[in-house]
């Protein structure tokens, strides 16, 4: 009989420490995890610092899709197929640490680790249902709605814990891309929220919780 097996797999020592198939990587701002159109051999788990998903179209018109945070999972999809290619960029927002984890190891402690197997699916599950809120808010929200949205996960109100209102430096270029408007109107209307005090500017970007108040206002 194998005692190795009666030891509690240990999912936060896995996901914070290297080891066989996984190492730590430290990256700068600006600095990629992997590029669209690579090949996706790994997956990364961000322990430390903020990130971007983007990608570009044919005619090369570039998009963010999501921010990234801390315990966010990002290069899913080399679980798919062996010898795909990345459906997007990944760049670091602010400086970075992250746990790399090669494609094999990752399917091998997926299947050997139940308690891993489960924390991974309920990252894929809110995943999912942030891309479904993303949608909602894309199709039915205005650009003012969606821009106090996109500052307030920034700020990361709604998680457990303090939140944290000074959020990563993000250019007002970005901002456009994520809500779909022009650089021009998000100026305009972080003019406004900073006139009625819902955020601040500092060098960095403060954000109140009295801003929820244009999400929550019909």
């Amino acid at each position: 009989m194998n005692e190795g097996k009666n030891i509690a797999f240990d999912v936060a020592a896995f996901l914070a420490n290297p080891g066989l198939g996984r190492k730590i990587v430290q990256l700068k701002p600006k600095q990629v995890f992997f590029s669209q159109g690579h090949a996706a051999d790994c997956i990364f788990y961000l322990q430390k610092g903020r990130a971007k998903l983007t990608v570009v179209s044919q005619n090369g018109k570039e998009a963010t899709i999501t921010l990234l945070s801390e315990g966010d999972f990002v290069g899913e999809e080399s679980l798919a197929t062996v010898g795909g290619l990345r459906l997007a960029t990944a760049t670091a927002i602010t400086a970075c640490f992250a746990l790399k984890v090669q494609r094999d190891e990752m399917v091998r402690v997926m299947h050997e680790e139940h308690s891993f197997s489960d924390l991974f699916l309920k990252f894929l599950l809110a995943r999912s249902m942030r891309i479904q809120a993303d949608l909602v808010d894309q199709l039915f929200n205005s650009s003012e709605k969606r821009l106090a949205r996109i500052l307030l996960l920034l700020a990361e109100f709604g998680k457990p814990g303090e939140p944290e209102t000074l959020i990563p430096d993000i250019t007002q270029e970005t901002l456009a891309e994520m809500i779909g408007t022009t650089r021009s109107r998000v100026s305009f209307f972080m003019n406004r929220f900073r006139k009625l005090g819902f955020i601040e500017y500092n060098g960095r970007i403060q954000v109140h919780k009295s801003l929820l108040n244009v999400i929550l206002h019909d």
